[in-house]
């Protein structure tokens, strides 16, 4: 690795592992017969989803506290999270007997309010503040220096990073001979952290970063030269959906990240149905992202020794249905229509029976009222087997002439119908 300004020391890895070693898991490295067997190579997951609070995010956050003056850290801590940085932050306020103040959007859902207090109980105390997250750390900030306190960031500080870092120490003490090594990236932490560790101990292993198609920021960022703000992100990736990466994560970033990826929303909910249903592995959307990037590798691991960072698994249960929804759409095995049917006794069964293939299933089903109460068009939802039958559904409601518009080629119709 390059000696630059933005290169960590090695030795703050190690003394973030001997303030680590009392408080965080030391995660297992994992062999996966599925992904093995299907990419013809050796696939190990590093599972922080197994994690004390499902997530890596702990090693950051108490690094960083349990590094700051005894003096400055009586005074109190304060945090900008509405998921795993939070919970994080409450263990390490618990553990360290530390007073903290958590602020999160009002629009948090409450299994992940009660997650934060449950990890921090009495030492944290939980603000509700605006309506997304740049509000949120706006008030955090403020606070923060109307108090005297001290801000313990997502992931833009070296005492952060250094704490994510730490999942690199552990993977190479399992696993000393990595080809590649996948990495889920936010703001930039954990990409930091372990890209940093491997380009002074494991030179030869490639790192992909990996984020979401939907918040580029990294991408972007590696594209222009310098960090982006966003106009616009796709949050459902939660964990991993950032409008602007750190500029201390970016600078580092830049010099180990081999490769940066983007995989579809759709493909990681795809990719989480099918480690719940196959290895009985629950992870969140960001926690599935380094192992959806695998196919666009799957000639280069071919043979060789692939790991997969495993981020989180704070995936509240409420969320399956539409987990189940994009993977079907992504899979190109659902698909919503406007339909106007004929106003005339037996459409709706003509069309049951003529249009629909055998194995073809209506999901959803309903009609839009026209303002004088006679039956306007229909919003159709229809799941299929395979999608190769969506030619034939096709063909077939242009066969027997039916007016429809296809809502998943419309994304304003589909947004606001769907």
């Amino acid at each position: 690795m390059s000696t630059t300004k933005s290169a960590i020391n090695q030795l703050a890895f190690e003394c973030a592992v001997e303030r680590l070693k009392k408080v965080v898991r030391h995660t297992p490295l994992t062999y996966n017969q599925n992904l093995s067997k299907k990419y013809q190579c050796r696939v190990y997951l590093k599972r922080e989803d197994l994690q004390v609070v499902r997530s890596y995010k702990l090693r950051g956050a108490y690094n960083m506290m349990s590094s700051l003056p005894k003096e400055q850290l009586a005074k109190g801590v304060v945090c900008a999270s509405a998921g795993n940085h939070a919970q994080g932050f409450a263990l390490s306020c618990k553990k360290l007997g530390v007073p903290g103040v958590i602020f999160m959007p009002v629009i948090t859902p409450q299994q992940k309010i009660h997650q934060t207090k449950m990890f921090g109980e009495d030492k944290v105390t939980i603000k509700l503040t605006g309506d997304t997250f740049d509000d949120c750390a706006v008030a955090a900030k403020k606070f923060t220096e109307e108090n005297g306190m001290t801000f313990i960031p997502p992931f833009d500080d070296y005492r952060i990073i250094e704490g994510q870092g730490t999942v690199a120490v552990e993977i190479l003490q399992d696993q000393p001979e990595i080809d590649f090594l996948f990495v889920p990236v936010g703001g930039g932490g954990l990409s930091a952290g372990v890209g940093s560790y491997f380009k002074t101990y494991a030179p030869k292993t490639k790192i992909i970063g990996v984020e979401p198609e939907g918040a580029p920021s990294m991408f972007e960022a590696l594209k222009a030269g310098h960090p982006v703000t966003l106009d616009s992100i796709e949050r459902f990736v939660d964990g991993a959906a950032v409008k602007r990466v750190g500029e201390l994560t970016f600078s580092i970033c830049k010099e180990v990240l081999d490769d940066m990826r983007l995989v579809p929303e759709g493909k990681i909910c795809s990719t989480i149905l099918k480690l719940y249903n196959e290895d009985a592995i629950v992870v969140e959307p960001a926690g599935a992202l380094s192992i959806a990037a695998l196919d666009d590798f799957a000639d280069e691991i071919k043979g060789k020794n692939i790991v997969c960072i495993v981020s989180g698994s704070n995936n509240d249960i409420e969320r399956m249905q539409e987990i189940k929804e994009r993977s079907l759409q992504y899979e190109g095995l659902k698909h919503y229509f406007l339909v106007n049917f004929a106003q005339r006794p037996g459409a709706l069964k003509e069309f049951v029976n003529n249009v629909l293939g055998p194995t073809d299933d209506i999901t959803r089903f309903e009609y839009m009222q026209k303002s004088n109460k006679e039956a306007g068009p229909a919003l159709v939802g229809i799941e299929l087997t395979c999608k190769e039958n969506y030619s034939l559904l096709l063909a077939s409601l242009n066969h027997h002439r039916i007016n429809y518009t296809e809502l998943n080629k419309d994304e304003i119709l589909f947004t606001y119908l769907v």
